[in-house]
């Protein structure tokens, strides 16, 4: 349940930044790439805070 819920706070934080880059006037292909690899970051980032420990 927490990765649902980091996930979609970066999703919604996501957002802010792509339509503040639009509104700023940077091309569309800029934005689409810029997005997919803070996507990436962000997935990335919650598996990682999110993953359980091994019992060690």
């Amino acid at each position: 349940m927490s990765f649902a819920l980091y996930m979609i706070g970066f999703l919604i934080f996501l957002g802010g930044i792509v339509w503040g880059a639009s509104v700023a006037g940077v091309p569309t292909l800029y934005i689409g790439i810029g997005a997919l690899i803070i996507l990436g970051i962000g997935i990335f980032s919650a598996v990682g805070r999110t993953r359980s420990k091994d019992p060690s």
